[in-house]
Order: C-alpha cells, then sequence, then structure tokens
C-alpha cells in the first residue's frame, strides 16, 4: 500500500498501550510516514509545536487524561483547531462515543485491521472525514 503522497508525512501518535504504539509506528514507518509516538499526553502540546505533524492519532483512554478533552483543547487552540486527528479507542465504538462539542476527522474502534488504519490515514491526510 505504499504510496508517494504518504511520503515526508508526519503523524503523532499518542497511545499508552506500549505494544499498540509499537505497532501503528512500524507499520506506518514501513508505509513512508514519520513517526513520533508518546505513551501519555503530557507532552502532546510541546510535541505538536517541535514536529507539526500532519495528523494525530490519539488514543481515548490514557493514563493522564482523556482524549476528548485533548481533542477539545486541540480545536480551541488556534494554531491546532485545524489538525487532523483520529481517535482511537479499545473501550468505544462509533456508535456509543460521545465526543461532545468538538468532532475528530475519525474514529477506530480497537483492535483495527492494519488496513482499515492505514485506509483512514490516507482518506483523512486527503480530507475525508469518518
Amino acid at each position: 500500500m505504499k504510496n508517494e503522497s504518504a511520503s515526508y508525512k508526519n503523524i503523532l501518535v499518542i497511545e499508552d498501550n506500549h505494544a499498540i504504539l509499537d505497532v501503528i509506528t512500524l507499520i506506518l514507518q514501513s508505509e513512508s510516514y514519520k513517526v513520533t509516538g508518546l505513551n501519555k499526553s503530557v507532552d502532546m502540546m510541546a510535541q505538536i509545536k517541535e514536529h507539526n505533524p500532519d495528523l494525530l492519532i490519539l488514543d481515548i483512554m490514557l493514563p493522564d487524561g482523556d482524549g476528548r478533552d485533548l481533542l477539545r483543547q486541540l480545536r480551541i487552540n488556534g494554531a491546532t483547531k485545524d489538525l487532523p486527528v483520529l481517535m482511537i479507542s479499545a473501550k468505544y465504538t462509533a456508535e456509543n462515543i460521545e465526543h461532545g462539542e468538538y468532532k475528530p476527522n475519525g474514529f477506530l474502534p480497537k483492535p483495527f485491521d492494519i488496513d482499515d488504519l492505514l485506509d483512514r490515514i490516507e482518506g483523512i491526510l486527503a480530507g475525508k472525514t469518518y
């Protein structure tokens, strides 16, 4: 699934499960994405400022915060309000998640299929919303 448009795109992944973070990182790197991974959200804004990601993959349940609150922080900040966000969760599904006023560009329940992950990423980077 190598895609020329994927080359050199920066993706920031915030996922507290090290195994899932490692798998996502390896998959995305194999598809020519540049990946930065965090296992907690405390440094999120500094990492966004430093790496200027094209997409943020954000787990909802993190040890130091709720991804939905983090999404709200991003959307009300002028510098990050348009940053595409793909939210992932093992607890929630597309049917029972309550984002509130601020919506991500996409949602993917865990466990997810690798092809579904890549399709969502490519779609969001192309401007689609899921």
